[in-house]
This record gives C-alpha cells, sequence and structure tokens, in this order.
C-alpha cells in the first residue's frame, strides 16, 4: 500500500492513532515523510474523499469534547466526566490543521474545496474558544486562516478578519511585534471587506486607534504603512484617528512626534479626492489653527508646530505649495493682525517659516506680487509693538534671508539688515529682541553669500559686548565664535581686542568661558612653539592682568594636561631669566637642549608681570592636578622641575603679591621639593601675631594640610590651649616629641583663629578628620577644660588679669560644642559626644542659669552692678550653646534622648526671670526639632496623631507647650517694658517665621495657629474694652494699626501665603467650635480678617472665616437708639467689615 492509500485510510475516527502517527512523523525532521508531498501526490478525488473524511473526524472528536470545555478543563487539571483524553482531541486538531494548511497550499484553480471549506469553518470555531495555554495550535489556525484569505478562497472575508484580529492584538502583547506587525500589513486589505458603520466592528475600530498608541506601530515601517493605510480605510475614521492623535499629542516624546508627522505627510501624498479633501480640512488645517490659537505655554503647542515644520520642510512642490497656500489662506493673514499678541507671534513664525506663501498655479507678476506684499508684512511685524512678536519677526526674517538670499533684491536684503543691525540690536525697550538679534543672525552666516554685507555691517555693534543684560552679552559672543568660525570678517574688527579683555575680566562664568573660546587660538597658539605661548601670555598680562588670570582658568578645557605642562615650564624658564643676574646661569637653566636652544622672553624687573605669572602657574596647576595625579612619572618630573627653583624665587621674588602664589605652589609639592620653605612654615604660624587676618596665616595651614601635617598644628592648638588653664598636678609630656627648639608665648586667640579655618575649609577638614579620634579627643577634653574659665568670669565680680578674657571662653565654649559634633559624626558607632553635649546642657542647667535670676538685695549695690554684669554673659553662654545644638538637629546628628535632654533645658531657660533673653535661639531650637520628626509624606502624620503615647506625639506637645510660654513671655515684656519688648520680639522674628512655617505643614502642631489667634484676639479685645468714645472705634487697614504682638506676628503670617492659609482656616473653625462668642472678641476677629482682606491673600479662606463669623455676629444685634452707645458703634462697624469681606 502506497503512503497516500495509507494516508488516505488513517484520516477516520478508527484509525486516528495511525493518522496521529503520520502527522508526528511529518513533524520529526529525520523522517522522509512529508504530508504536504503527499497531498500534492493524491488526485482531486482522493484530496476530496480526503478532507471529507477529515472533517467527519473533525467533527466526532468536538463531540466528544467540545471547544467550550476546553477553558474549563484547563482550569480543573482536566479533570472531567468523559473518557476522552484533551491532549488526544488538541492533537487531532493540529493534525486536521496541518493537513488543511497544506492543502490550500497545493489547491488547483477549479477543485472543488467544499469539505475543506467546512474543515476551516470548524476549525474557525476552535479558534475562537481556544484557551490562551494552547498558543502553538491558536497559531496553526491562525496561519491557516491568514493563507485562506491570501488564495482568496470562498468566504474569505470571515477567515481573513479572524487573522487580522488574532494578529492586531498579538502586536499589542509580544514584547517583539515585529513579525506580528508585518503580518497585520499584510492583511490590511481585510479592512476593505468590513463596513466601517457597523455597530458588530466597533472592537476592531478601537483596536486601531490603539495603534496610534503604540510606539511599535509608529517606529516599524510596516507599522506606518498600515497606520498612512488607515486614513484611506474610511473617509469618517480620518476625523476619529486625527482627535485620537490630539489627545495623546501631549503624551509623546519629541521623536514619536517626528514618526507622527511623517505619518501625516504620507497619508496626505497618497491621498485623492474625499480623503484628500478631509485629510486637509480636518488635519492639517486644524494644526495650523491650533499653532495659531494655542497658548505657547500649551504642552501641545511646540509638538503641532514640530508637525506643520515637517510639511513647510518639503516646500518646493507644487502640489504642496498649492495646499499650504489654499488652507493658510483663511487664517494666516487675520491672525498676524489681531489685538492678542501671542496670536500674532505663533502666526509671525508660521507665516515666515511657510514662506514664501504662493498658488505656483498662478501667473509669475501674481506671484511676484504676492510675494512682495508679505516681505512688506515681514517687515511691519519686526515694528510690532509686542516684543515677543518682533523677536518671533527676527528670528523668521533671518530664517528667509538665510534661504532666498540669491533669489531676494539686494535693496530688500540690504534694508532687512539695517533694520536688525542698526534698530533693533539696541532695542532698549527689551533685552529680549536684542538676544534675538545676535541669535538669529547667526542662521544668516550660514549663508556665504552674506558674509561681504554683514563685514561692513557687524562692527557697529561692538558695544553690545558691554550689553547690561548677560544673555543679550552671550549672544553676542556667540555670534563672535560664529563669525570666527565661517570667516566672514575678523572677530576683532567686529570688537577689539581691549574691550573683549575687559569683559572677560569682570563678567560671568558664562561670558567669559565664551571669550577665552573666541581667543583661545590667539593667546594659546598650540601649534606654535612653547616660546611663543609664554610670549603671548606675557603680552596677555600686559593688556590685562586680571583678563589673563580669568583666560587661563578655562584654558584646560580647550587643550590637553600636556600642553598645560609645558605651558608652565615655559613659564618656569621665562621666571629663570628674571633671576639670571642674581644666581648662576647653571644653578637655574635645565641642561635639556630643547631648553637651551632659544632665548626665553626676558622680563626684567617688572614685578607685576612676575607675580601675574607666579599667579598663572598656580591655576595651570590647580586645573591639571588631578591629570598628574594619574600620571605619577609627569608628577615626578613637574616637582623636581619646580623644587629645584622654589627657593630661588623665594629670595629673588619677595613682593607679597609673589609670595601668595609662590606659597600655594610649595603646597601643591611634598615638602621634601621644598625643604627650605617646608621646614619653616609651622615656625611662621607660631609667629604670627593674635590678630592676624586669615589671608596672614591661611594659606600656611593649607601648606600644612596638603602636606599631611596638620597634626602639628592641631598639637600647637591644643598646647596653645592648654596652656593658660588652671594647672590641676604635674603633667607628663614626656611622650611628646619636641620638633622645634623655640619658645613661644601661648596665644589662645590665635588658635581658635586656626581651628577656626581648619573647620571653615573642606580639604584642611577633612585632613583633620583623617587624624583619627586619638588628637582630636584630646583636643575635646581640652577644649571642655575652658568652662571652669566661663564660669570664672560668671561667678567673679572682679576681673582677673591671670585669666583669659570672657570673649575667648566664650569662643572656645562653642568650639567645645562643634568638635564634638564633628567627632559624633565621624564616629562609627556610640553617642559618647552627644552624651558629651548633655553633660554641657545639665552644666548649663546647673550653673549657668540660676545667674538669669535677677537679684532682689538692693541693700547691695555692688551686688545690683555684678547682676547687671552676669545676666547679659549666662544668657550670652545659653545662647551659645543652643546654637551649636541647634547645628545639631539640623545635620541629623540628634537622637530622641538629647531631644528631649535640649528641649528641658529650652523649658528651664525659659523659666529663668531673664530667660526671655534667649528666645530667639529657643525657637531655632523647636523649628529643628520639630522639622526633624515632620515625616516626609504628611500623609502618614495621622498615624502618629492617633497614638498620643508614642514619642513622636509627646514631643510634639512639649513643643507646642514652649511655643506657648514664649508667647506669654513676649507679651509680658511688651506690656512691662514696651521699647525692650519690641527689640526682642523683633529679634524673634526670623525664629518665629521658620517655626511656623514647619508648623503648617504638619497636624500635630496645628494646635501653634490656634495659640497665635487667641493672643492676637485677646490683645486686640483689650483695647476694644477700652474705648470710650464712639470716633476711637476704627476697622484697622494694616498691621502697623494692630496692637504690638499682634502687629508682629500678622506681618510675619501675612508674608507667606501658606501661613496665611494654615491661619485663616485655624479662625474658621474657631467660630465653628464657638470658642468665640462675645461681641468684642467677634470684633476683634474681624479687625484682623480686615487687614488680612487688605493684603489680598487666600480670598476663599478668607470669605470661609467670614461665613463662619456673619453665623453668630447677629445674635449681638444691639437695639440701642443711642448714637453714642459703644456696643452698638462696634456692633454696626463689625458688620459693616463683614460685608465688605464678603463682597469680595
Amino acid at each position: 500500500m502506497s503512503k497516500r492509500d495509507a494516508f488516505l485510510e488513517a484520516a477516520c475516527q478508527e484509525k486516528v492513532e495511525d493518522f496521529l502517527h503520520f502527522i508526528q512523523l511529518h513533524k520529526d525532521k529525520t523522517e522522509p515523510f512529508d504530508v504536504e508531498e503527499v497531498v500534492q501526490e493524491m488526485s482531486r478525488k482522493q484530496r476530496l474523499t480526503l478532507w471529507g473524511k477529515l472533517d467527519s473526524l473533525l467533527r466526532d472528536v468536538l463531540q466528544e469534547l467540545p471547544p467550550e470545555r476546553w477553558a474549563q478543563g484547563d482550569e480543573d487539571g482536566m479533570e472531567v466526566e468523559s473518557d476522552v483524553d484533551p491532549a488526544h482531541v488538541m492533537a487531532v486538531v493540529d493534525g486536521v490543521t496541518l493537513v488543511a494548511d497544506v492543502s490550500i497550499k497545493v489547491l488547483e484553480d477549479g477543485e472543488a474545496y467544499s469539505a475543506l471549506l467546512e474543515i476551516a469553518h470548524r476549525l474557525h470555531g476552535v479558534l475562537v474558544s481556544l484557551p490562551v495555554s494552547e498558543a502553538p495550535l491558536q497559531l496553526h489556525i491562525h496561519t491557516l486562516c491568514e493563507a485562506w484569505w491570501k488564495k482568496g478562497l470562498k468566504e474569505k472575508e470571515l477567515f481573513g478578519c479572524a487573522a487580522f484580529l488574532i494578529s492586531l492584538q498579538k502586536s499589542f502583547t509580544l514584547k517583539k511585534p515585529g513579525v506580528e506587525i508585518q503580518r497585520v500589513w499584510s492583511l490590511h486589505d481585510v479592512l476593505l471587506s468590513l463596513d466601517y458603520t457597523s455597530e458588530e466592528n466597533k472592537p476592531i475600530i478601537d483596536l486601531l486607534l490603539q495603534c496610534f498608541h503604540r510606539p511599535n506601530y509608529v517606529r516599524n515601517d510596516d507599522g506606518k504603512r498600515f497606520l498612512v493605510f488607515l486614513f484611506s480605510w474610511n473617509v469618517n475614521f480620518i476625523w476619529v484617528i486625527h482627535g485620537t492623535i490630539k489627545n495623546q499629542l501631549e503624551f509623546y516624546s519629541k521623536t514619536m512626534t517626528t514618526h507622527i508627522m511623517e505619518i501625516y505627510f504620507r497619508a496626505w501624498k497618497k491621498a485623492s479626492g474625499d480623503f484628500l479633501e478631509k485629510i486637509e480640512s480636518s488635519c492639517i488645517q486644524d494644526f495650523m489653527q491650533n499653532a495659531i490659537f494655542l497658548r505657547r505655554a500649551s504642552p501641545v503647542h511646540a509638538k503641532v508646530r514640530q508637525i506643520l515644520s515637517y510639511f513647510h520642510s518639503r516646500k518646493g512642490c507644487n502640489k504642496l505649495d498649492k495646499m499650504l497656500c489654499n488652507l493658510y489662506k483663511p487664517i494666516l493673514w487675520k491672525a498676524l493682525s489681531v489685538p492678542n499678541f501671542e496670536v500674532r507671534a505663533n502666526a509671525t513664525l508660521l507665516f515666515t517659516e511657510a514662506f514664501p506663501v504662493h498658488d505656483p498655479d498662478q501667473s509669475n507678476q501674481i506671484i511676484d506680487e504676492a510675494i512682495q506684499k508679505q516681505l512688506d508684512m515681514a517687515m511691519s511685524l519686526l515694528d510690532d509693538p509686542h516684543p515677543t512678536v518682533r523677536c518671533n519677526a527676527i528670528l523668521g526674517v533671518c530664517k528667509i534671508l538665510a534661504k532666498c538670499w540669491e533669489l531676494l533684491p539686494p535693496t530688500i536684503v540690504a534694508d532687512f539688515l539695517k533694520k536688525l543691525v542698526m534698530d533693533l540690536a539696541t532695542d532698549c525697550s527689551s533685552p529680549d529682541v536684542r538676544c534675538s538679534v545676535f541669535k538669529c543672525l547667526t542662521i544668516v552666516l550660514d549663508n556665504a553669500l552674506s558674509h561681504p554685507l554683514l563685514e561692513k555691517l557687524l562692527p557697529t555693534l561692538k558695544y553690545s559686548l558691554h550689553d547690561n543684560s548677560e544673555k543679550v552679552r552671550i549672544a553676542f559672543l556667540d555670534m563672535l565664535i560664529k563669525v570666527k568660525a565661517v570667516r566672514a570678517a575678523k572677530f576683532w574688527d567686529v570688537c577689539n581686542m581691549d574691550h573683549l579683555l575687559a569683559r572677560l575680566a569682570i563678567d560671568s562664568v558664562p561670558v567669559s568661558k565664551r571669550v577665552v573660546d573666541l581667543l583661545f587660538k590667539s593667546f594659546f597658539p598650540v601649534n606654535e612653539a612653547e616660546r611663543e605661548w609664554c610670549s603671548r601670555c606675557i603680552t596677555l598680562i600686559q593688556m590685562n592682568p586680571m583678563a589673563a588670570r580669568k583666560f587661563y582658568q578655562h584654558v584646560h578645557k580647550h587643550t590637553a594636561p600636556t600642553n598645560i605642562i609645558k605651558m608652565m615650564l615655559a613659564i618656569r624658564r621665562a621666571l629663570n631669566s628674571c633671576i639670571q643676574s642674581d644666581c648662576e646661569v647653571s644653578e637655574i637653566n635645565d641642561s635639556n637642549k630643547e631648553n637651551s636652544a632659544q632665548a626665553e622672553p626676558l622680563l626684567g624687573k617688572d614685578m607685576a608681570v612676575v607675580s601675574s605669572l607666579l599667579e598663572i602657574v598656580v591655576i595651570l596647576w590647580r586645573s591639571v592636578e588631578k591629570s598628574l595625579k594619574q600620571n605619577k612619572e609627569a608628577q615626578k618630573y613637574t616637582f623636581a622641575k619646580f623644587g629645584n627653583v622654589m627657593s630661588k624665587y623665594f629670595q629673588a621674588f619677595e613682593d607679597e603679591r609673589c609670595t601668595v602664589p609662590l606659597i600655594q605652589m610649595a603646597s601643591f609639592m611634598p615638602p621634601a621639593a621644598v625643604p627650605t620653605f617646608s621646614c619653616g612654615v609651622l615656625s611662621r604660624l607660631r609667629r604670627m601675631d593674635s590678630g592676624a587676618a586669615p589671608t596672614q596665616y591661611g594659606q600656611l595651614v593649607d601648606c600644612m594640610c596638603s602636606w599631611g601635617l596638620a597634626a602639628d598644628i592641631l598639637e600647637l592648638i591644643t598646647d596653645w590651649l592648654a596652656e593658660p588653664l588652671p594647672k590641676q598636678g604635674p603633667q607628663d609630656n614626656t611622650k611628646r616629641k619636641v620638633r622645634i627648639q623655640e619658645t613661644v608665648e601661648a596665644k589662645p586667640d590665635l588658635a581658635l583663629a586656626y581651628l577656626e579655618y581648619l573647620f571653615c575649609h573642606t580639604l584642611a577638614r577633612e585632613e583633620v578628620l583623617a587624624l583619627g579620634p586619638q588628637p582630636l579627643k584630646h583636643l575635646h577634653t581640652v577644649l571642655g577644660n575652658w568652662r571652669s574659665v566661663l564660669y570664672a568670669h560668671l561667678s567673679s565680680s572682679t576681673q582677673d588679669p591671670k585669666i583669659p578674657s570672657v570673649e575667648t571662653s566664650l569662643k572656645v565654649f562653642k568650639h567645645h560644642g562643634r568638635l564634638g559634633a564633628h567627632l559624633q559624626h565621624i564616629s562609627s558607632e556610640g553617642r559618647e559626644y552627644l552624651l558629651s553635649l548633655e553633660h554641657v546642657a545639665a552644666w548649663v542647667a546647673e550653673r549657668v542659669l540660676p545667674f538669669l535670676a535677677k537679684r532682689t538685695n538692693n541693700e547691695e549695690d555692688d551686688e545690683e552692678e555684678a547682676s547687671e554684669k552676669f545676666q547679659p554673659l549666662a544668657a550670652q553662654i545659653t545662647e551659645s550653646f543652643l546654637s551649636v545644638c541647634r547645628d545639631v538637629l539640623l545635620v541629623g546628628l540628634a537622637d530622641e534622648t538629647f531631644q528631649g535632654q535640649i528641649l528641658h533645658l529650652c523649658s528651664l531657660t525659659l523659666l529663668s526671670e531673664t530667660g526671655y533673653l534667649c528666645i530667639p535661639a529657643v525657637l531655632l531650637i523647636l523649628k529643628e526639632v520639630a522639622d526633624g520628626f515632620v515625616p516626609e509624606e504628611n500623609n502618614n502624620s495621622n498615624q502618629a496623631q492617633g497614638n498620643e503615647d508614642e514619642p513622636t506625639t509627646v514631643v510634639m506637645g512639649v513643643v507646642a507647650n514652649i511655643f506657648q510660654k514664649i508667647i506669654e513671655l513676649l507679651a509680658r515684656r511688651l506690656k512691662k517694658e514696651p521699647e525692650e519688648g519690641k527689640l526682642l520680639c523683633q529679634s524673634a522674628v526670623p525664629g518665629l517665621a521658620g517655626f511656623l512655617q514647619v508648623a503648617q505643614t504638619w497636624t500635630p502642631l496645628c494646635g501653634v495657629f490656634s495659640t497665635l489667634f487667641a493672643v492676637v484676639i485677646v490683645e486686640k479685645r483689650h483695647l476694644l474694652q477700652k474705648i470710650t468714645h464712639p470716633e476711637e472705634v476704627i476697622t484697622p487697614e494694616s498691621v502697623e494699626d494692630m496692637p504690638p504682638l499682634s502687629s508682629i506676628l500678622l506681618s510675619i503670617i501675612l508674608k507667606s501665603s501658606s501661613l496665611t492659609r494654615a491661619f485663616l482656616t485655624e479662625v474658621s473653625s474657631s467660630f465653628d467650635s464657638e470658642a468665640i462668642s462675645s461681641l468684642s472678641e467677634l470684633a476683634a476677629a474681624l479687625h484682623v480678617l480686615a487687614v488680612v482682606r487688605h493684603t489680598g491673600q487666600s480670598k476663599a479662606g478668607l470669605k470661609s472665616a467670614a461665613a463662619s463669623v456673619q453665623r453668630q455676629i447677629h445674635k449681638h444685634a444691639v437695639a440701642s437708639e443711642d448714637a453714642r452707645d459703644i456696643q452698638r458703634v462696634i456692633y454696626e462697624s463689625s458688620v459693616k467689615t463683614l460685608n465688605e469681606i464678603l463682597d469680595l
């Protein structure tokens, strides 16, 4: 029996296992059996018989286990009541699909295939019900449907639609959908058989619209072809597509927008008839209108402009030119003359970009007249009253000149350029216009034909380099750089060198770096000899020394580190020539042939030039310091070259201006390279006067740190600070190494200055902290011992000349706390130094705060005088410590224990009799504590608020109580000592403002605003109750009209819109809770609202608060007819104020 007969016989229910065996043989690559060959060799009759038997087989297996139960069985682990194996059923279906697929390939013209059609129908039904897990079978049936469509067989629309829909859906879900998108495109003709208006096809339409959201479609070539085709599917579908794209345009990237505009252009280019008209009127003209009428701030405006620019860039084609002319005609020319400047500005951009807008089908004369009108329009737009329109017109005109220079009459070109250069470049009303001129002239410079005319006009702009607007100066220099690049003219003819150097010397970095870019080749000609580099450097110094320094600060951005090192060595040789008369040439000059081959430029004794050269060496060295560290050989060579002449430089160049850069140069090298200088640095620091300025010792300290000798400075500081302290017993210093045998008096003030410098400069601080804990801990202990000196000043009524001054003691006290913070920061574990600060807090509470109490013994006058001395000093000590604690809190070093201790100290301070002196410092502490507890997301604060036992809630309660105490103290001082109280309130304003800003962001501190409102109401109510004449009832208009404390508090609140909103929210809640009920309190509240009203802030919150007042004030209507009744006057005034607020 032949293979054909055997295969034909196996295609039945009884021999299904044989059928599956044949299918398996076909799939096995090692077996020669091929189903396609077998089916192709069959006669038509045999094929018809085969399809009939396969149809019966398929019908039987599907009756045994319908496709609807496959998915259910899959979910239940295929445990079904029937004895049929689901895997067997699917294998049969897959085999039938395979035979049907190859049958389509071998199907001949005129051959009957009704049975094959039945098979296809059954498989189509399976496809609809197939579970997701059977992806291979779905793919095979999908391929069958696609082949049926492409073969053009009966009912192809049904199968083509199924294949198209599956491909479309899969293209959205696959990670790499390129193949499926290609398949969608190959099936795109299926859409022509679908009815767009049918409700059944709406799901497909929704999927088609989704294609425009998918980057995979928009970026793929076949995807683009498909999207372009969709514009030609149905005329009514065009507007739907356009609406979908417009809705998504805001979210498209610039690249996506580029693809979208290409799709629009290709769709327009391929369209004809009604489709072309619809695309032009509904899409392109709609974009034109949006580009004109949308606000420039709209996120869609730039994308719309980008799409239209694509059409404008392809002008030159008659069809496109005609289309642009027809579509722009009804909207563009009107938009250029409307009152709204943004519309005019947008229209100007479109008009100049699309220039010339003309109909190529018209005669040449009509076209010329139209272009002339457009040129006149462009000239008139340069005179537009609004600067934004003028800026856009400048851009447009420059683009027109660059594009159409040779086509425009010379007189028109000259008129445009003269308008730009002579008029708009000096437009004093708008720096944006001046800036636009220079930015856009670079566009004109791209056309080489413009160079001769611009060469004559540009020199008139030279003073624009000194424009008072930085962006104009930057644009002018960018234009000069362009002039230099395209060789349109010599840039020094446009703006001479003296002006450029003057601007380089004094201007900002953005301007300076452009001047350097312009002048780099002039003063650093890398292609010439190094001697020429040095000569140009000296020339630059002689022209403008400050400009020279700025120039070499930017040189490393334009050349390699190798050239910079060569430049440093060239300057070194030039400096050597200055001291040849004083030293032997052999000691200074290098033995290298390259150095002796040519004479160096002689400087003579011009110390100004010498000092500038030294400064430039320092600048260049600093710019290549990192590169030298990476190239040890070059670093060693540089150290050797400069090291062997440094001592001679120090001897020969004794001028102070030369000494500064020489010390900096020495700091770049190891101490062994400059032994003569390095050995004396510490001695110079020892001999420095106590009142020396940082400029005198700063460089020496930096030198020591850069050499790794920060420990020596720290030892000197520790010794000087330890010596003035009272000796507590014999000290063993035998372990300390004596480096220099010299006796110098201890200078604690200078030691503190050195310590301040070390910790205020990043590099020095890093070197000191890297020394490890031992020397720093010793210094910390010495600083802590100074508390005894401070207490001696505090407790003694007479000045002991043997102990250091109060000022020095206070400085040491501050440095002790700050050093403790640094040590806690670098400490890997524990809280040793926080504990030290807590001990200091306890010392302040025990020893210092008692001195804030006033002495009551009036019999002893000297005790009263001592009291006047002790209280300010005690306040200074407390404030100094609180400022250190505030810094610890600010940098996040504090833990909950430390916060609790410091808040306790704040409470004790305020309870002291003159503790009010420390209110500004306490407020800063409160602000940092509260800020440290504010959660990153305020919505998490409800969790902390809900549990009163949590530490956060407890701490916030303490903070609120301390703040309430502060407000009470301020009110008391204003009452007892008004002038002193006002000064105290003014000093507390920064702290109050900072604390309130934190308080308004977090719910647990909202009670703070309740305190503020209560204080303001009580103070104002008190004044209202003292009124005796109706004329005194005056509604305030500003904070100055309010009582003293209320005035200060309201001035702080009203400076911030967020604080104002929080305060008004508290006002409303106070009224809603009926906490305020009397007429005088309501009137006081309305006076506060009147002050808020005059600031114009938070109108919604103001009206809400006023509405709360309105619900209560009518209860207090006064029935008295006496016009002089105070209560009646207050009521009427309040009602009037209330109505004014509600009428806002």
